[in-house]
């Protein structure tokens, strides 16, 4: 009778702590459903918009939802994460990002490097820079950082000199020699690949010589490399740089699988800068 009774009570006990467990195991699923969090992230184009996707459910395991807002000009991304509208942004390069904040009293810092975009100058005409005519039209982005890129990738293969740098960018005032007499047209960034047909040379990332079906290593005739600052970064605000759903995008956004998308889908045009 006492071991009936003593078996009784054992299975008493079981079941209550099964029943315990269970209501743990609901409060845990409560909990994580309540500590789901959705992070906005703006971007602009591939192969920007394809890591995002492509880190998504590595997040999603996380507990974190990337809701990825996609915006129409390389103005909107910026203004939106200083506004607070979206928590991070990615499409730019850091000297793009800090005028931004000079021309706008804003404070976005960059949170992680991801790729170099490599930048070529690309010419419908001609075949290498031997054969461009003195005169020639050369089209550059028309901000400040991108100007300043334009002339240091021509200075870099010195197709002009430039004297010595003494703000933060470089101006066409600072051309101290200019052999083949260039004429500089400034036009918005994303006109750059309308000008291809009109200009001499255009200088542009791969995102806008993409949609021509030009690559840097098959059709530009100068490339810029990965020796400079302007590698594609994701960017946030000062106040939530260290917010844990950010730091945990950079991770993923430089894991072996975005290394290996790059290599195997943008060899030519996205170099990782991890």
């Amino acid at each position: 009778m006492k071991k009936i009774l003593f078996l009784m009570m054992i299975g008493i006990f079981v079941l209550a702590a099964c029943a315990k467990e269970n209501e743990s195991d609901k409060k845990d699923a409560q909990n994580t459903e309540k500590e789901e969090v959705t992070l906005k992230v703006a971007s602009l184009i591939p192969p920007m918009t394809e890591i995002l996707e492509l880190v998504k459910p590595t997040l999603a395991e996380e507990g974190i939802n990337l809701d990825m807002v996609v915006l129409s000009d390389n103005v909107q991304p910026n203004t939106a994460l200083a506004a607070g509208e979206v928590d991070a942004n990615f499409f730019q390069h850091v000297p793009y990002m800090e005028e931004f904040n000079r021309s706008n009293d804003a404070e976005l810092v960059p949170v992680e490097e991801i790729y170099f975009a490599n930048y070529g100058v690309y010419s419908k005409e001609y075949d290498s820079m031997d054969k461009v005519p003195d005169g020639a039209v050369v089209a550059i982005a028309n901000d400040v950082s991108n100007i300043d890129r334009s002339l240091a990738l021509l200075a870099q293969h010195d197709v002009i000199t430039l004297k010595e740098k003494t703000g933060s960018y470089y101006t066409k005032a600072d051309i101290v020699e200019n052999p083949k007499n260039l004429k500089f047209e400034e036009v918005d960034l994303l006109m750059l690949a309308r000008m291809y047909d009109d200009a001499d040379l255009v200088v542009m990332t791969p995102a806008y010589a993409s949609p021509l079906g030009l690559t840097p290593k098959s059709d530009a005739l100068l490339t810029e490399g990965v020796e400079n600052d302007f590698a594609i970064t994701l960017v946030a605000r000062k106040d939530n740089a260290d917010w844990e759903p950010i730091q945990k995008l950079a991770e993923a956004m430089t894991s072996p699988e975005v290394r290996k998308f790059l290599e195997e889908n943008y060899a030519e045009t996205a170099i990782p800068a991890f």
